[in-house]
Formats: C-alpha cells, sequence, structure tokens
C-alpha cells in the first residue's frame, strides 16, 4: 500500500489546488466551450517562444554527430555551463566561474537539489508567506520543515520577523522574486537588509551560516521601470535557482540551474554536494537537447508587454468588480482579496467563481488564507471577456 504521508496529501485540498483547477477547467471546457471558461489557474506562459530559440531548435535537431544524444558530466555541457556562467556574471555584477553552475531540469529540481545539499533531517528553510505551494514538498522530501514568515501589508519582506525566526537549525531562506503568487518584487533596499539580518545571525552565532536561496524565473518579466537587484555582492552564501520556462515561455521542456555565488568560500563544496543531490534524485543530468539549445539562444529577445498590457486590462475588470489586490510588479499573477462577506473563505469564494466559470486558485495553497491567484497569462479576449463573470461573482450572495 501506499505511505500514509501520501495518502494524507492525496486528501489534502490544498496540497494541489492549482493543478485541481486546471483539471476541472478542462471539464468545463468541454461541457460550456472553451470561449465560455475563463482559465485563470495555471502559470502557464501563452507567448510564443522567440525566433531564436525556434532557430537554435531546428539546428540543434539537425545535429548528426555520434554522441549529440549521450551523457555528459552530471553538471552539465562544459558550453552551456559557459554561457549560462555568462548570463548570471551580467546580472549579478560580478564574475561567475562555469564551475559554478549545474544545469538542473527546471527550476523544481534546481531547488530540490539545492535544499538537499543542504539539509539535515530536522533542519529548517524560511520563507516569505504567501510563497510557491511547492516549496513545502521539496522541504519535507529531504527530512526539513518549512517555516512560513508573514511579510507586511503589501507582501514586502518584514526583516524582524524574519530575524525572529533564524535559529542554530535554519539552513536557508528562499526568497522568490518576481513573487508567484504576489506579484511582487523585493527592492534593493529590501534585500540589503535581508542580507545584513543574515550576516548578523552569522556573526552572533558562531559562523553558523544559513544560505539565501534566490527563486529566480520571473527575472525578466518586470513592470513601471522596476529591476531585480543583484545578490552576489551583498551575502556570499547565496544561490541562484531558475529557469528558462517563463522567460522563454518553455515550461514544458525542463531547463534551469543552479548558481552558486562565486565569493562563497565554499562554493566549491557546495557545487559538488548539489551535483551529487540532483543525481541521486533521479535526473542524472538536464535534457541534453534543450543544454545544447539554451547555450545558443538563452539570450534572445523576448517581449513581455502583452503580460503589462494584459495586467492593466485585469486591473480595471478587478476594479469595476470591487475587489482589492496587490498591483503587481512581476510575473504574471495578480493576488486578490476575498470579498469581506466571505469572512476569509478563499476556498468557498473560489468555488463562486467556479459556478460563474472563473478558475482561478485558492490562497490557502499559498500558505495566505483569504486571498486568491489570478494567472493572467492568458489571452486578452479571455480577460476582458471575463469582466460581467467577476462582477456576478463578486456580488452573488454568500
Amino acid at each position: 500500500m501506499i505511505s500514509q504521508y501520501f495518502q494524507n496529501l492525496l486528501n489534502d485540498k490544498t496540497a494541489s489546488a492549482i493543478r485541481k483547477m486546471f483539471e476541472e477547467g478542462k471539464i468545463l471546457k468541454q461541457k460550456y466551450g472553451e470561449e465560455n471558461v475563463y482559465d485563470f489557474s495555471l502559470g502557464n506562459p501563452d507567448l510564443k517562444p522567440p525566433q531564436k530559440v525556434l532557430d537554435a531548435i531546428k539546428e540543434v535537431a539537425l545535429d548528426e554527430r555520434n554522441g549529440a544524444h549521450g551523457y555528459m558530466s552530471n553538471a552539465g555541457y562544459d558550453e552551456t555551463r559557459e554561457a549560462m556562467a555568462k548570463k548570471e556574471s551580467a546580472q549579478q555584477k560580478v564574475s561567475v566561474d562555469p564551475s559554478c553552475v549545474v544545469m538542473t531540469v527546471g527550476a523544481a529540481s534546481a531547488i530540490s537539489a539545492t535544499i538537499k545539499a543542504l539539509i539535515m533531517p530536522g533542519e529548517e528553510v524560511v520563507v516569505p508567506s504567501p510563497f510557491f505551494a511547492e516549496y513545502t514538498h521539496y522541504v519535507h522530501n529531504h527530512g526539513g520543515n518549512l517555516i512560513p514568515v508573514s511579510t507586511m501589508a503589501d507582501f514586502s519582506l518584514d526583516i524582524d520577523a524574519i530575524k525572529s525566526r533564524l535559529n542554530e537549525k535554519t539552513v536557508a531562506v528562499i526568497i522568490n522574486s518576481p513573487n508567484n503568487p504576489t506579484g511582487k518584487v523585493y527592492s534593493k533596499e529590501e534585500m540589503h537588509s535581508l542580507c545584513q539580518a543574515l550576516r548578523e545571525f552569522v556573526e552572533k552565532n558562531g559562523g553558523h551560516y544559513p544560505y539565501l536561496i534566490c527563486d529566480e524565473p520571473y527575472r525578466d518579466i518586470v513592470y513601471d521601470g522596476i529591476e531585480v537587484p543583484p545578490i552576489f555582492p551583498e551575502y556570499p552564501y547565496s544561490v541562484i535557482v531558475t529557469s528558462f520556462a517563463k522567460n522563454l515561455s518553455l515550461p514544458g521542456e525542463r531547463i534551469g540551474y543552479i548558481c552558486a555565488n562565486p565569493l562563497n568560500p565554499e562554493k566549491s563544496q557546495f557545487i559538488a554536494a548539489a551535483t551529487m543531490a540532483f543525481r541521486i534524485s533521479g535526473c542524472v543530468n538536464a535534457p541534453a537537447f534543450f543544454q545544447r539549445v539554451i547555450a545558443k539562444s538563452w539570450d534572445a529577445e523576448v517581449d513581455f508587454s502583452p503580460y503589462r498590457r494584459r495586467r492593466d486590462i485585469l486591473m480595471e475588470v478587478l476594479d469595476n468588480a470591487g475587489l482589492e489586490y496587490c498591483r503587481p510588479q512581476g510575473a504574471f499573477y495578480i493576488f486578490c482579496k476575498v470579498p469581506a462577506k466571505w469572512n476569509g473563505d478563499d476556498s468557498a469564494f473560489v468555488d463562486v467563481l467556479e459556478r460563474h466559470h472563473i478558475l482561478c486558485a485558492p490562497g490557502v495553497g499559498f500558505g495566505k488564507k483569504g486571498w486568491f491567484r489570478i494567472a493572467y497569462c492568458v489571452s486578452e479576449n479571455t480577460i476582458i471577456n471575463s469582466r460581467t463573470a467577476f462582477y456576478e461573482a463578486a456580488h452573488s450572495k454568500k
């Protein structure tokens, strides 16, 4: 029989709320027609991959060299790691060596391998709430405990709250910016304060240093002149985990990487541990085909203005419905507050939305009860046509 842990997990309504809504959406579309269902459940980017990526796919597909599809070093092809080091050198404003990079199966395996490389059973990983729901499973998979910490009213970091949860069991803090589900981008000042808090903790605790894991698949999708600040110059025990799922619209290809801070005095040991953790997870290595594709096309130019335009249209739809929300600074999500008459019951209100053919994810799945997430990586027509449905749902009787 299956383990009790998975029996409990499969019976937990909050454990897979996003995928549940996605699957229910397929049923609704078959019943009422796709144009009559407003599916905002899944963060599945709908922009076409840039032409440079498509050209690289064709080029790599025609490569008939012997061994083109064979094994490589577990950390990835040299040329791909070199390309990722070049990318991070530009973004982080420090020189990154290819030896600091491990290619992974998307950002998910990058996070999981990083946590496995750092944690022992019973140790803790701190994360600001709300947060990407899968973090709980990644940490639990390796015997650890995820420690959610509340953010400020506008979802900015509460540095004092984070400091209060740091202890001898803390092995890492996860920061996701732009954030899923809020679209919040943590400012340079916030990140400086967080790193200062971590440095002070290290000094007070005899050199016990929590890692700072920066989950950045949405880094390039930002609005209104906002930028994601570099973290490597701020804190040596920082790690970037990311993928090309969102910025290049390649979620199904599962290609990402880990990048250790070159200023980390134990970077070689960390990379060795992360490579081993990735290997024994069963992945062995990142997909050979897309390692070669990304090495040729990682710097493709992308126009993210459609997401900004959809954000603005959706905010007008929500304003018309009288719904409160956090204005997104990046990514393609809006986090909305459940109307007061539902007394913070986001699951109940999401059911009301579904009766109006609107599919959204309840906030409880992100560690924030009383809110719900809208993923606006959908057509403009879907957003525009949902206007009446949102208004009627928000003003329906409880």
